[in-house]
């Protein structure tokens, strides 16, 4: 198990002190100044990741791309967010982070992130303008997409089990939960 980073410092912690954290296998997100920890992902939660990108990588515009976690996504200086998968715009990754908002935000509900995931990380993403958020629920399995509209997400689209999403925007395709966690 691995050691909580310790900071000599009281104030919130900043991008440079998340880059800091030697490498233990753990996710951790800076939301706010507040560091959040995350254990590695679970089998099932992997092969939804591994389906939805292989299913968005060729339909990202020349100029995007597509890449699952863990890529850290900087929002502001003491924000900084991995999505599960992503798609950003080629100019705003770095050698280390992707700095600026996502085109799509991706995220696979797991026991320990459900709250996180469905209310924190889009509020966030929401006011740094990203204009597409995906949520995805294996355990139901159940999909959910969100366009900003103004400056709060409008859900477009949700499914369970064997029903279909189809959606236009940030490209058009369509999708089926189950075909998400299935084990074919």
């Amino acid at each position: 198990m691995g050691v909580v980073p310790v900071f000599s410092h009281g104030d919130h912690l900043t991008r440079h002190d998340l880059e800091s954290i030697a490498d233990d296998r753990h996710r951790y997100e800076l939301v706010d100044g507040v560091l959040l920890m995350s254990p590695s992902p679970r089998p099932l939660h992997q092969r939804v990741v591994a389906r939805v990108l292989a299913r968005i990588t060729p339909l990202c515009p020349p100029d995007c791309e597509a890449l699952p976690a863990p890529v850290d996504v900087v929002l502001a200086e003491d924000t900084v967010m991995i999505p599960d998968v992503l798609i950003g715009r080629r100019r705003d990754f770095t050698d280390r982070a992707l700095v600026g908002t996502p085109v799509l935000a991706v995220e696979v509900v797991s026991p320990s992130s459900r709250l996180i995931d469905r209310h924190l990380k889009p509020a966030r993403l929401a006011a740094a303008g990203c204009p597409h958020y995906w949520i995805i629920d294996p355990s139901t399995p159940d999909m959910t997409c969100f366009d900003l509209v103004g400056e709060e997400y409008a859900q477009v689209a949700t499914a369970t089990g064997e029903g279909t999403i189809t959606l236009t925007a940030p490209f058009p395709i369509t999708f089926s939960p189950a075909d998400l966690v299935s084990d074919y």
